[in-house]
């Protein structure tokens, strides 16, 4: 999966969400309890964690994301992107300053090891 370079660089904290519905509008956050953050070491593992997630083809569920990560710079202000998991389509939708109009959309395996491991982080900050 292809995250915004520049913003992984600028990447200081991530907070995890458990996402509890679709945003209202394409440029809001996904609505959810944020249930961890990670930082330093921790965040630039999810990162390349992320980033190692191989591609796959679209699987037809209607997006219902359960997870997402958002990825702030050292002002902590506004998150430089959003990513949004569904692991049953298959789809990470991402949004924020930062994302190209190329990044917005992709598809990843669900079964593969990165996407189980992340999973596993994910459910373990909220079981």
């Amino acid at each position: 999966m292809q995250l915004p370079a520049e913003a992984v660089t600028a990447t200081v904290l991530i907070e995890v969400v458990r996402i509890s519905a679709l945003p209202t509008r394409g440029d809001v956050p996904y609505p959810g309890t944020v249930v961890a953050h990670w930082a330093e070491s921790e965040a630039d593992a999810a990162l390349a964690l992320i980033e190692s997630l191989p591609g796959s083809e679209q699987h037809r569920c209607g997006f219902s994301p359960g997870w997402s990560v958002r990825a702030y710079d050292d002002s902590l202000d506004l998150a430089l992107f959003e990513a949004a998991f569904c692991f049953t389509c298959h789809e990470v939708r991402m949004q924020g300053t930062a994302v190209p109009p190329a990044l917005a959309r992709q598809f990843f395996d669900p079964g593969a090891l990165p996407a189980q491991t992340l999973l596993s982080l994910f459910r373990k900050e909220a079981p």
